[in-house]
């Protein structure tokens, strides 16, 4: 292999990990950053937006178009699931852990029990391409843009518009903002479905790479959570070095010496981080600021 091959396929690597780090990420980081709740049923609005997303594209919907169904869908029940129980456990945080992992069994074994053990994919789009004798996915590169994507709009959203400042403002000092005017539990219930939305986004992405089934949220979640933890609490200073760190971590160990000692210096990088940092990069980012 020469070495521009070699280079490549590095980059490849990297930005395929930086990609899934970021999109399992995002829409956890929103509902545990911004809202300090602890969503263990993150996986199954991924698996949510998978599940239609694929039903979608199978009943005639574009690819493009059967994703956005994928992430409205998620969404939706997002904003139901807020309404009927996390909006009674907002001043509980351990008690969310409780109902979402609730939620998390209802939505697996349900889907199990109603859509069987698995479901038939749509198969990866847009073919391969070859650089330096090596055949790459060029439906990879669409995620890598995706998640540039996801993260440019996460920025403009939260900081260049009205909502995004009523959003903040809300979830900081929410007292402040309802004297204000401000319907809070409007925001609260909007924000998490930004959060689902985005998680059935994902899902939806990842849909045509993957073989649909109940558990299949789990290959999402544990990485999700350790690029929130090592990200912080700030949501867009937070997921987007961390993915970075955590992508260049798994990728080179990956690409040395294979996937389990890349899942194993992914997790040992976490605790290096934490152990270092305990408020998480962004806090780390925040605090040199000041």
């Amino acid at each position: 292999m020469t070495l521009f091959a070699a280079l490549f396929a590095a980059l490849y690597q990297f930005g395929d990990a930086f990609a899934f780090l970021v999109l399992a990420a995002c829409g956890l980081a929103i509902i545990f950053g911004m809202m300090g709740v602890i969503n263990l049923a993150h996986g199954e609005f991924i698996m949510c937006g998978a599940y239609v997303t694929v039903a979608a594209g199978r009943a005639g919907l574009p690819l493009p178009i059967a994703i956005c169904v994928g992430a409205l869908a998620a969404g939706a029940i997002g904003m139901v699931v807020e309404r009927l129980v996390i909006r009674h456990l907002y001043d509980r945080p351990l008690d969310t852990i409780v109902a979402t992992w609730g939620i998390s069994l209802m939505a697996t074994q349900g889907t199990l029990i109603v859509l069987g053990s698995t479901m038939p994919g749509l198969g990866t789009p847009l073919g391969s391409f070859e650089v330096a004798g090596g055949s790459y996915s060029a439906y990879r590169l669409v995620l890598m843009a995706a998640a540039i994507g996801v993260l440019a709009g996460l920025y403009l959203v939260f900081n260049h518009t009205r909502f995004g400042v009523v959003a903040r403002a809300t979830i900081q000092v929410p007292h402040m903002a309802a004297a204000l005017g401000v319907d809070t539990g409007r925001v609260y219930a909007l924000t998490f479905g930004i959060g689902a939305a985005l998680a059935g986004l994902t899902g939806g992405l990842y849909a045509p790479t993957m073989t649909l089934v109940p558990t299949m949220g789990t290959t999402f979640i544990m990485e999700a959570f350790v690029t929130v933890v090592v990200g912080g609490s700030d949501v867009l200073l937070g997921t987007a070095p961390a993915a970075l760190v955590l992508a260049l971590v798994k990728a080179t160990l990956t690409s040395w010496y294979g996937q389990l000692f890349g899942q194993i210096g992914l997790l040992v990088a976490v605790i290096l981080v934490i152990r270092v940092l305990p408020r998480g990069l962004s806090g780390f980012i925040l605090r040199e600021r000041a």
